[in-house]
C-alpha cells in the first residue's frame, strides 16, 4: 500500500541582525499534513560562519531538553508552544561567535520529511554614542520644527481673528 505524501513545512526568518550582548528570540513555526502527535520532535542546530561542523543548540521531545555542553549551554531556553505550531527558542547574551546559520527541524511522525527552517544570524556591535547622539538631535530638531510651525499657525489665526473682529467693530460703529 502507498502512504500519502507528508508535507511538513517549517518557517523561519531568512536573516536576523541582533546587538552584541542582547537576547534574541529565534522564531520557528511549522505546519504538518497531520495533527500534532505526541512523538513530535524539534531539533535546533548551528553552523558557524567558518562552515565548521554543525553544533547542537536545543532539542524538544515531549518536553524541552537543555544541552549539557557546548557554546549554547545555559544560554538557550524554550519559547515555543506546540499547540500553536510554534517551536521558537531564545538565545541569551549574544556574542560575535554566534554569527552563523541556525536550523530548525520539526518531525511529526509519520510526517518527518519536508523543509528545514534556516535563519542566518549576524551579531552586530552596540551602536556608538555618536550615532545615538546624531539620531536624538535629528529627531529632536524635527519635533521642535513641527512645534514651531504649529505655534506660528495658531498665532496667525489668532491675529486674523482679532483683525476680523476689529473690522466688524468698525463697521458696526459706522452704521
Amino acid at each position: 500500500a502507498l502512504w500519502p505524501v507528508a508535507a511538513m513545512e517549517v518557517h523561519t526568518s531568512r536573516e536576523v541582525d541582533a546587538v552584541n550582548g542582547t537576547n534574541l528570540r529565534l522564531k520557528c513555526t511549522f505546519s504538518s499534513s497531520i495533527p500534532v502527535s505526541q512523538h513530535l520532535s524539534v531539533t535546533w542546530n548551528f553552523q558557524p560562519e567558518d562552515q565548521s561542523s554543525h553544533e547542537p543548540v536545543f532539542y524538544y521531545f515531549k518536553e524541552p531538553y537543555k544541552l549539557p555542553t557546548g557554546r549554547f549551554k545555559e544560554r538557550v531556553t524554550w519559547d515555543g508552544n506546540i499547540e500553536r505550531n510554534d517551536v521558537s527558542i531564545v538565545i541569551w547574551n549574544l556574542q560575535p561567535t554566534d554569527n552563523g546559520t541556525f536550523t530548525c527541524q520539526v518531525k511529526n511522525p509519520p510526517d518527518v520529511g519536508g523543509t528545514i527552517g534556516e535563519v542566518r544570524l549576524r551579531v552586530v556591535q552596540k551602536v556608538h554614542f555618536s550615532e545615538i547622539h546624531f539620531l536624538a538631535v535629528a529627531i529632536g530638531s524635527a519635533c521642535m520644527l513641527m512645534i514651531i510651525v504649529v505655534i506660528i499657525v495658531i498665532i496667525c489665526r489668532h491675529h486674523r481673528k482679532k483683525a476680523q473682529e476689529k473690522r466688524i467693530e468698525v463697521a458696526d460703529t459706522e452704521l
